[in-house]
């Protein structure tokens, strides 16, 4: 039974579905999913069309809006929005170290979570839009993994799309994992590299906090153990437009003194632990190299490997010289099963799915060549989460996609340029600009 209620300016809709776990079995295991369907108060009696947001990650639910927020403002003027929890994400059937257990043990975890690419949320997609549209096609909406998820879409059931909007989110159609992470650690040092240029102090300041970690066993109040690593990851703040402000004011405060000498803060603590938990988000570690996967080679933990290739973003070679400390950015590290307790019991689940060689094929290059679905990308133009050379490669192979490549925003443009960046993709798409 669906549910309705209002907020400024909004009527949601709480909506549940059920679909197969494994498509190719639809007589066989269920899961729900969960989408809230978001129309305009004064439009609520009226004739829609429907847009579908599929959100970035992987492993995050939609976003939770509070009336007409961000880009929704802009998408409300002429749509029905359903903001979708993928699967495993949110309120559709999560996927976490207290749910998975019901699987049982981790093979058959692992078994169940390669369930929980692209491809399954597609014909996710495609089983909803089915009881929502009445089977009329609709708008996409992808943001970053929601792209990928799209490109997917129009690899795989083209005939649901009537339109779609891609930001940040045009993969490699086949780059392996490790290709991916080779062009992603010069970006990521780019990105340190103009933090730094910006905020100079810093350069102490995170070689202070580094040289501290490595002296000192620190656990966090949450049981998360603050290795050198775990805190240069923190660099994943620097792929978004406000990021980098963030990180600095977060190191400014990080040491406080006390009888014993300098300690890091419990403020300072406190913040660090919510950026780098899992517990909110464990999808994301679990399955973030499996998007890559589209073959029989394992990713087997290829940004871990790939680091190796990338010497100067080791602290303790870093700390014996004088060189300014490189963060990390988007990766996802066999140590984090380690450091984080959210992601403890899972790591033998990790590994198995680090070594799974069965990985099938997201992306059909032939379909794409042939496309005739209106689609319009944003490409940012130095994404430290995505490629935009690897981006730019795709569109050329997607027939009739049409980009606007931009450096006024950075990968998070569609939040932080509120209803701008998708006013412009709706221009482009139309070919009103």
């Amino acid at each position: 039974m669906s549910i309705s209620y209002r907020q400024p300016g909004v009527v949601l809709t709480d909506r549940r579905f059920t679909v197969p776990l494994d498509h190719a079995d639809p007589g066989g295991e269920s899961i729900e999913l969960y989408a809230r369907e978001v129309v305009a108060g004064d439009k609520a009696g009226k004739e829609l069309p429907w847009l579908l947001y599929l959100q970035g990650g992987p492993g995050f639910g939609a976003n939770r809006f509070i009336g007409r927020g961000a880009w929704l403002d802009r998408a409300l003027d002429e749509y029905r929005v359903l903001l979708l929890d993928q699967r495993g994400t949110g309120s559709s059937t999560p996927a976490t170290r207290q749910t998975l257990p019901q699987r049982g043990g981790p093979a058959a975890q692992a078994d169940y979570l390669a369930h929980f690419r692209a491809d399954s949320i597609v014909r996710d997609c495609e089983a909803v839009r089915a009881e929502v549209t009445g089977g009329a096609p609709w708008t996409v909406l992808g943001q970053s993994f929601g792209g990928f998820c799209t490109v997917s879409y129009l690899s795989l059931a083209p005939e649901g799309l009537d339109t779609a909007l891609i930001t940040g989110g045009l993969p490699s159609l086949d780059a392996h994992a490790e290709d991916v992470y080779r062009a992603a650690y010069p970006r990521i040092e780019r990105k340190v590299t103009a933090h730094y240029a910006r905020y100079p102090q810093d350069i102490e300041r995170a070689r202070r906090i580094a040289d501290h970690l490595l002296t000192h066993d620190v656990v966090l109040p949450n049981g998360y153990r603050l290795t050198v690593e775990a805190f240069q990851s923190l660099g994943l703040m620097l792929g978004s437009g406000d990021g980098s402000h963030r990180l600095h004011h977060l190191l400014a405060d990080a040491f406080v003194r006390t009888p014993a000498g300098p300690e890091l803060a419990d403020a300072f603590q406190e913040q660090v632990q919510s950026l780098l938990s899992f517990a909110g988000h464990p999808l994301y570690a679990l399955v973030h190299e499996s998007i890559y996967g589209q073959d029989a080679r394992p990713t087997a933990w290829a940004a871990e490997r790939v680091r190796a290739e990338f010497p100067r973003f080791d602290a303790a070679k870093t700390l014996a010289g004088d060189e300014p400390l490189l963060f990390t950015g988007e990766t996802i590290h066999p140590w984090m099963f380690e450091t984080d307790p959210a992601l403890r019991p899972l790591r033998e689940t990790a590994e198995l799915l680090a070594a799974r060689t069965d990985w099938t094929p997201l992306y059909d290059r032939d379909r794409l060549a042939a496309n005739e679905v209106p689609v319009a990308a944003a490409v940012y133009h130095d994404d430290m989460y995505v490629d935009a050379g690897h981006s730019l490669d795709t569109a050329r192979a997607v027939r009739g996609l049409r980009t606007w490549v931009t450096d006024e925003f950075e990968h998070d443009g569609l939040r932080s340029g509120a209803p701008r960046v998708l006013d412009r993709l709706l221009a482009v798409v139309r070919d009103e600009v």
